[in-house]
């Protein structure tokens, strides 16, 4: 059975779309964090959860998650152009998002790459940056 923040179907997500994804679960993720809505973001999120950042260790459960997001995603923009993703043998969904990462300051190529259980809850996600090892230096608080 899908859970209520998983039961949303694509056409409730209105224009936004990633080119080759079509999870809910990722399009919501997302939206939520460009809306700054971060309690939402993290309620994607399995209870066990892992989030990994770039420059951080994982951040594991809901609750830490959205604690983080609300310390360190406040002018962050995302902006995912494609991805691809399939189904694993035990049935989750792996899926790839290639984008930029907008903040006031700076802008950087993204990938982000998810796993999501077969309740469509997000088990992991972790967040690459494609830049330069100049650029990622520059990039470091």
């Amino acid at each position: 059975m899908l859970s209520s923040q998983s039961s949303k179907s694509v056409d409730d997500l209105g224009d936004f779309t990633i080119e080759g994804i079509s999870e809910a679960t990722i399009l919501q993720y997302f939206q939520s964090l460009n809306a700054g809505d971060f309690d939402a973001t993290a309620a994607l999120f399995a209870e066990d959860g892992v989030m990994h950042p770039p420059f951080e260790s994982g951040i594991v459960g809901q609750d830490a998650i959205a604690t983080y997001l609300k310390q360190e995603a406040q002018d962050i923009k995302a902006y995912p152009r494609q991805g691809i993703a399939e189904t694993l043998e035990n049935g989750e969904i792996q899926c790839q998002v290639t984008g930029k990462a907008q903040t006031s300051w700076c802008g950087v190529n993204v990938l982000w790459q998810f796993i999501l259980n077969q309740q469509k809850q997000i088990l992991y996600i972790k967040i690459k940056l494609l830049a330069s090892p100049q650029e990622l230096l520059n990039l470091r608080r």
